[in-house]
C-alpha cells in the first residue's frame, strides 16, 4: 500500500496532540479548513475514521490512537536526525574574535594542545577588540574584557579576572622600583598606567613615556630592553615562564575581567562549549603558573 503524504501525517499529528483542529491550525500557522482537508484526505487514503466529531470537539478513534503512536515516534526521530545533521555540518568549526595580542602571544601557542585533544574541531581566529557586532562579524564567540557595556541580550561566560603587572628584562635592576625608567604604554589601553599607579599608591611625574599602538609592540619593546611595560598576565605568560621577562612586583587584579560573549547561550557539548571549557582550563593553568 502506498504511504500517505507526509503533510497529512503532520497535520494529523498536530491535531491529535492538540485535541482540536483549531489549535492545530494555530500551531502550524494554517487555516482550520486546511487541517480538515488534509485529515479527510488521510482518512480516505486509509479508509478509516481517525477522529470522532462531537459538538465541534474531536476525539481519536482506536485507529487514530494507534496512528498517533507511530507519528509521534516518526516525527521525534526525524527531529533528532535533523538536529544531528545540522550539528555535524556546523559544530566542527568555532569562529572566535579575540584581542590581537592575546591571540598572538597566548592563544595561538596553546591551540596545538587543543588540536591534539580535539582534532575534529577547527578554531577560526579573527583579531579584534572592543565592542562587537555579531551580525556583521558572523563569529560564534568573542573574548573580551568588560571595559565596555554589551547588549543585555548577549550571552556571557566569565573566563577570568584581569591581572596586570610590570614586566622588564631580567637583567635590568629593579631593586629601587621603577624610578626614572621609561614607561612603555599602548594606545589600545591608554589609562593602564594611571590605573596601576592608583592601585599601588604611587605617582610618576617625570618618566619618559613611549606609546605603541598595540600591546604586542609594547611587549616587544620591553623584550628589547627599551623600558618597563605594563601588561596583562595573558599577554606575557610565556615570556615570564621562559624568563625572557620578569614581573618583579607580580600581577594584581585591576577590577576588570575577561568574558566569552555569544549571541545565545552556548549549547552543552557543542564545539563552542568544548572550546570554552578548554580555554578556561588553560587560563587557570596560566594563573597557577605565573600568579599563584
Amino acid at each position: 500500500m502506498k504511504l500517505p503524504p507526509l503533510t497529512s501525517l503532520r497535520f494529523f499529528d498536530a491535531a491529535a496532540k492538540a485535541g482540536s483542529f483549531v489549535k492545530a491550525a494555530e500551531e502550524l500557522n494554517v487555516t482550520h479548513s486546511a487541517i480538515s482537508r488534509q485529515i479527510r484526505l488521510l482518512e480516505e487514503h486509509l479508509n478509516v475514521e481517525l477522529f470522532e466529531r462531537r459538538n465541534r470537539a474531536v476525539f481519536l478513534t482506536a485507529e487514530g490512537a494507534l496512528l498517533l503512536q507511530t507519528t509521534t515516534s516518526i516525527f521525534e526521530q526525524l527531529r533528532e536526525s535533523v538536529e544531528k545533521i545540522t550539528a555535524n555540518n556546523t559544530s566542527n568549526v568555532v569562529s572566535l574574535s579575540c584581542e590581537p595580542t592575546i591571540a598572538m602571544k597566548w592563544l595561538i601557542p596553546r591551540l596545538t594542545d587543543f588540536y591534539q585533544h580535539y582534532p575534529d574541531i577547527t578554531v577560526h581566529l579573527v583579531a579584534a577588540g572592543g565592542p562587537i557586532d555579531f551580525t556583521k562579524t558572523n563569529v560564534d564567540l568573542a573574548l573580551r574584557r568588560n571595559d565596555f557595556t554589551w547588549d543585555m541580550h548577549i550571552s556571557s561566560v566569565k573566563v577570568c579576572s584581569e591581572h596586570m603587572g610590570v614586566v622588564i628584562r631580567p637583567e635590568i635592576d629593579f631593586a629601587g622600583g621603577i624610578g626614572d625608567a621609561t614607561l612603555l604604554s599602548t594606545a589600545s589601553r591608554p589609562n593602564a598606567w594611571q590605573t596601576w599607579q592608583k592601585m599601588k599608591g604611587v605617582s610618576f611625574q617625570g618618566n619618559k613615556v613611549i606609546t605603541y599602538e598595540h600591546f604586542y609592540l609594547c611587549i616587544q619593546a620591553a623584550l628589547a630592553g627599551q623600558g618597563v611595560a605594563l601588561a596583562s598576565f595573558l599577554m606575557v605568560a610565556d615570556e615570564v615562564k621562559s624568563k625572557q621577562l620578569c614581573a618583579p612586583d607580580g600581577f594584581m587584579q585591576d577590577g576588570s575581567a575577561y568574558y566569552l560573549l555569544s549571541v545565545k547561550p552556548i549549547k552543552p557539548k557543542s564545539a563552542a562549549d568544548i572550546f570554552t571549557q578548554w580555554l578556561i582550563d588553560q587560563v587557570n593553568t596560566s594563573i597557577k603558573t605565573i600568579i599563584n
